[in-house]
């Protein structure tokens, strides 16, 4: 069994280590970032560090790497405050893959993979037309992580679309009815298989199987 303590992990190639360490979580959440500058430039990028954050009021968090090079999403969102979370599909997977490619700013991702801006009245920033859960969300907060740099990014939700019939009667969002798919590491996309559903846990009571 592979073991690693902090000296050896740094003195790993830099992108065995940015997989190793980006796969240790397991398959995780996948979205689809939609931006717009100022200036009317679109961009799209796909991120595996979205959480949610609280749900009165309702916010979710994504995590940016570093700001030592132009992050096109980060400069859009400081820039009107406004951005989408779009959910990405099995049949999404690859153009949603060739988002991370570095295009110049002056290129939109949209327009590169094939996919299509949506914009929902009055919100500034596209959303993904192909997307069966998308999101608005206006920047509330911004948290530098002094450890490494990186950036914590909340957002509290404007507006969320998603279909019906994915809706249960207790707002659970069924993933298998939109066909959401998970990422582990920077490449590997993972469809969802159930494995059930469980009651409220308490103290006094064994696990149960809604």
């Amino acid at each position: 069994m592979p073991f690693y303590d902090s000296e050896s992990l740094a003195e790993l190639e830099q992108r065995f280590r940015a997989q190793l360490i980006n796969s240790l979580p397991g398959a995780k959440a996948l979205a689809l970032i939609g931006t717009r500058s100022k200036a009317g430039q679109e961009n799209l990028a796909v991120f595996n560090s979205v959480f949610h954050v609280g749900a009165n009021p309702a916010m979710l968090g994504l995590v940016f790497r570093p700001d030592s090079v132009d992050r096109h999403t980060l400069s859009h969102i400081r820039e009107t405050g406004f951005y989408t979370m779009n959910q990405v599909s099995a049949g999404m997977a690859g153009a949603a893959h060739q988002t991370s490619a570095r295009y110049p700013a002056e290129v939109s991702e949209f327009a590169a993979t094939g996919l299509q801006p949506f914009y929902y009245p009055g919100f500034e920033a596209p959303a993904v037309l192909e997307s069966r859960v998308r999101i608005g969300l206006e920047l509330a907060e911004e948290i530098p992580v002094k450890s490494n740099g990186t950036i914590l990014v909340i957002g509290r939700v404007s507006w969320l679309e998603f279909p019906d019939t994915a809706l249960g009667e207790d707002g659970f969002i069924n993933p298998l009815v939109t066909g959401s798919v998970s990422v582990c590491g920077l490449d590997a996309y993972y469809g969802l298989e159930p494995l059930g559903r469980y009651a409220y846990a308490k103290p006094d009571m064994p696990p149960r199987k809604l």
